[in-house]
């Protein structure tokens, strides 16, 4: 379930052109981490309707991100007896947060092909939901090593059915899941979230530059609301795989959003030059509730409390001041 305190902390930030949600499970079998929302139940659909609603009354847009983690998963955050999914069974390098803290993933299973067509399901069951919450669009989370990204690289990838082997095959659930959620909501209400080179959660490939090429033209024909691109990897070096992010964003001509280590300065010269239609900030947001007037005035931010990132309660989510509350004197 949402968070009581995600209507107050979306609300404080309504002042974004777009707010994109924390990351939402499609269903019970793709939930990677502790204590994540989902939007596959009602009442994970009323708890989002709560936090719609606050950003509405604010005057801000709001859309949810759609996600499977796939092999990111760790088998005590799943229904009993089930273990994480994936194209291939290859277990990820990399952790996951659970009860008992930061822990190795559990080894996978390959998804069969008769339970490909269930899985599209659940991402069109979701952006069903994601309507009847009061959300203004969805975002279809393809990226950083979840599944959608799995299937798309062949470091995950190894499966040798109508999914795998070739780009064409590779591509083929990332565009048949668009176009169901698009088909639900009307494909200007769709975002798409790529990674062409975050090594996000152990995912690689081969051949970076013509699979994303090809994935984002398979896409551009559907007239999506945008594509939205992690430059770089994660949350870290932007240059760490060499990547032309032009030629790729040649393939779409609808709107680009572009994502990681922006600062203002850098966001409004991607804006200014047509490098960009739109720029995404993530950590910044989480600890700068008015982001926009402070990137707007050169002000400067909040640092980010790392220590908070995962579980506890208001501290780090809710009671990151704004510049109001800086500027006014204390109480005797």
């Amino acid at each position: 379930m949402p968070s009581p305190l995600a209507p107050e902390y979306y609300g404080q930030r309504a002042t974004a052109g777009l707010i994109i949600t924390e990351a939402s499970q499609v269903d019970p079998l793709a939930q990677g981490y502790l204590d994540t929302p989902g939007i596959h139940s009602p009442q994970q659909v009323a708890g989002w309707r709560a936090v719609t609603d606050e950003v509405h009354r604010r005057g801000g847009r709001i859309v949810i991100q759609l996600w499977h983690v796939g092999r990111v998963s760790h088998t005590s955050l799943l229904p009993e007896g089930e273990v994480p999914v994936a194209p291939s069974a290859i277990r990820a390098n990399t952790k996951t947060f659970t009860r008992e803290g930061f822990v190795d993933v559990s080894g996978p299973r390959a998804l069969r092909p008769d339970e490909i067509p269930g899985l599209i399901g659940q991402f069109q069951r979701a952006a069903r939901n994601a309507r009847e919450a009061g959300f203004d669009g969805v975002e279809v989370h393809a990226a950083n090593g979840y599944l959608l990204d799995q299937f798309l690289r062949d470091g995950s990838n190894q499966r040798d059915d109508a999914y795998g082997g070739s780009i064409e095959n590779r591509t083929r659930l990332l565009l048949e899941v668009v176009t169901a959620v698009a088909d639900e909501l009307g494909a200007d209400r769709v975002g798409v979230r790529l990674s062409p080179v975050a090594p996000a959660n152990d995912c690689h490939d081969s051949d970076p530059q013509p699979l994303f090429e090809r994935a984002v033209e398979r896409l551009a024909p559907l007239g999506l609301a945008y594509v939205h691109v992690i430059e770089g990897a994660t949350g870290g070096a932007r240059d760490n795989v060499a990547f032309d992010y032009t030629a790729l964003r040649r393939k779409f001509k609808g709107p680009w959003m572009v994502n990681n280590g922006y600062t203002g300065d850098m966001g409004a010269a991607a804006i200014g030059s047509g490098q960009a239609d739109a720029v995404a900030f993530g950590m910044p947001f989480i600890a700068n509730p008015d982001l926009v007037r402070r990137l707007r005035e050169g002000a400067p931010l909040n640092p980010v409390d790392t220590d908070t990132l995962y579980g506890g309660g208001a501290r780090g989510y809710t009671d990151y001041p704004d510049l109001e509350a800086m500027a006014a004197p204390a109480e005797p």
